[in-house]
C-alpha cells in the first residue's frame, strides 16, 4: 500500500500498517525527511499508542514529563487553574509529556526504517485516482505509483482532499511565534521547567515548557493580527507581536526577545468533513482534520488515525494475509471523523475562551479559579483510550456558561465628559 506524506501522521500510519504485516511505500515531497517547529505536547491518548508501538521509553528519553499544567492570566500573571499531571498519569495510565517536534518525527522515522517501510523522497504527488484493483497516484515527474490502498496524509493543503470537498483552509487571523532558549540563560534559570504554563490574555496567549530533558525552554506567543482582520496580505509581522503583548505581565513581555522573528506561523484550520474514504483512497491527519492548536491534539489525532487504521486491518485480515479493505476503511470512517469533528470545534471554542476581554474575561477567570485541580470532566473525553468504534467514543463534557459566573459589572461612564 502507499502512504503519501512524510510528516508525523504519515510516518505514524506507515509504521502502524507495517507492524500489521503490510508492505508500505511512503512518498514524501521534500528532498529529505524533516520537521520544522519546536515543542509539541503529547497527552495520554497519544503516549498510550506510543507505548503500544514500543516507542514510549525512547520518547520519554527525548522529552520531558512535567509535573503540572498551569493556566495564568496574561495581564495580571496570577494562577487561574492547574492540572496535576502526575495524578493525571495515574488516572489514565499513561504520562502527559512534551517533546521537540523534530525529535518525535525522528523517532517515528527510525521506527519506520527498522520496520522496513520503503521511504521515497522527492515525490510530490499531484493527483490521486481509483483503479479497478485499488488506487494510483501520479507524482510531479510523471511517475505513477499503484497499490491496493492509498492513504493521503498530505497535510493542510492536501491534493487528495479535493476528491472529497471543494473547500479552502480557514484563517483564524491568529499567528504564532516560536522560540527556544538554552538552559544556561537567566530566562530559563528563573523558570520552573516541571510546568507547562499558558498565559491567557485578551486576543493573545503565551505558552512555555521545558524540552530535551530541561536543556531548552520552549516558548510560543500567539496573537490576533489586526492586519489579518483588515484583509492585508502582510500580516503577523514582528511589530504586531510586540504590540499584541504590550499590556501583558512582565514575565510574558520579557520572553518576547527570545522568539524567532524571521519566521512565524499563520494559524489555519478547515471546517470538519465526515467523509474520509473515496474508493480505495483515505484521508489521514491534517488532510482530513487540520485543527487550531488550543487543545494540543493536532499531531495526536494524526497518530490516532494511523493506530485505528492498523487495528482495523488486524481485525479484518484473513489467515492468508489478505485484508478486507472495504470493511476496514468503513470501520475507520465510522469512528474517526466524528471524534475529530469534536476536537476541531472544541479547539475553536477553546481559542475563543482563552482570548476573551472585558467582562467575559472576568467571568472566565472566576470559573477557572473555581475549578478543582482534580476535576477531569473537561478532558475525560480526550485522554482515555482511543475509540475503535462509535460506541467506544466517550460522551462530551458539558460546557459551563460564562453567564453563570458572578462578577461585578464595571460602572458605565456617562455625561458630557465621556469620550
Amino acid at each position: 500500500m502507499i502512504v503519501v506524506g512524510g510528516g508525523i501522521g504519515g510516518l505514524g500510519a506507515a509504521f502502524s500498517l507495517t507492524r500489521q504485516g503490510l508492505s508500505v511505500r511512503l512518498l514524501e515531497s521534500a528532498p529529505a525527511f524533516g520537521e520544522v517547529g519546536a515543542g509539541i505536547q503529547l497527552a495520554p491518548n497519544c503516549t498510550r499508542i506510543l507505548d503500544d508501538y514500543g516507542l514510549l521509553e525512547e520518547a520519554k528519553s527525548l522529552g520531558v514529563v512535567p509535573d503540572s499544567m498551569v493556566m495564568r492570566d496574561a495581564v495580571e500573571g496570577d494562577e487561574l487553574t492547574r492540572l496535576d499531571l502526575r495524578d493525571l498519569e495515574r488516572r489514565y495510565g499513561y504520562p502527559y509529556m512534551v517533546i521537540h517536534r523534530s525529535d518525535l518525527h525522528g523517532l517515528l522515522l527510525r521506527a519506520c526504517e527498522r520496520a522496513g517501510v520503503e521511504l521515497i523522497t522527492d515525490s510530490r504527488v499531484t493527483s490521486y485516482e481509483n483503479t479497478d484493483s485499488g488506487a494510483r497516484v501520479t507524482i510531479a515527474s510523471g511517475e505513477v505509483h499503484e497499490a491496493g490502498v492509498v492513504i493521503a496524509a498530505d497535510g493542510l493543503h492536501s491534493v487528495a482532499r479535493k476528491l472529497f470537498v471543494d473547500d479552502q483552509p480557514v484563517s483564524s487571523a491568529y499567528v504564532a511565534y516560536r522560540g527556544t532558549v538554552p538552559a544556561e540563560s537567566p530566562r530559563v534559570q528563573g523558570t520552573d521547567l516541571s510546568e507547562v504554563v499558558v498565559y491567557v490574555g485578551p486576543r493573545c496567549h503565551f505558552v512555555h515548557y521545558g524540552l530535551r530533558g530541561g536543556e531548552l525552554l520552549n516558548q510560543v506567543a500567539v496573537f490576533e493580527s489586526p492586519k489579518a482582520l483588515a484583509g492585508q496580505e502582510d500580516w503577523g509581522t514582528p511589530d504586531e507581536l510586540d504590540a499584541a503583548f504590550a499590556g501583558t505581565c512582565d514575565f510574558v513581555r520579557e520572553g518576547l526577545p527570545f522568539m524567532w522573528r524571521d519566521k512565524w506561523w499563520r494559524m489555519f484550520d478547515r471546517d470538519p468533513v465526515m467523509n474520509w474514504v473515496h474508493g480505495r483512497i483515505a484521508l489521514l491527519g491534517d488532510s482530513a482534520h487540520p485543527p487550531l492548536q488550543y487543545i494540543a491534539q493536532g499531531a495526536i489525532m494524526a497518530i490516532e488515525d494511523g493506530w485505528v487504521l492498523g487495528e482495523h486491518v488486524a481485525r479484518n485480515r484473513a489467515e492468508d494475509g489478505t485484508v478486507d479493505w472495504d470493511t476496514t476503511l468503513a470501520a475507520y470512517e465510522a469512528v474517526r471523523p466524528e471524534h475529530c469533528r469534536r476536537v476541531l470545534t472544541t479547539s475553536r471554542k477553546w481559542g475563543e475562551l482563552w482570548h476573551l476581554d472585558g467582562v467575559a474575561r472576568d467571568q472566565r477567570n472566576v470559573l477557572l479559579r473555581a475549578r478543582g485541580t482534580y476535576d477531569y470532566s473537561f478532558v475525560d473525553w480526550l485522554y482515555g483510550p482511543t475509540a475503535l468504534t462509535p460506541e467506544q467514543e466517550p460522551p462530551m463534557f458539558s460546557p459551563v456558561p460564562l453567564s453563570s459566573a458572578a462578577v461585578e459589572e464595571p460602572l458605565a461612564v456617562t455625561g458630557s465628559g465621556a469620550s
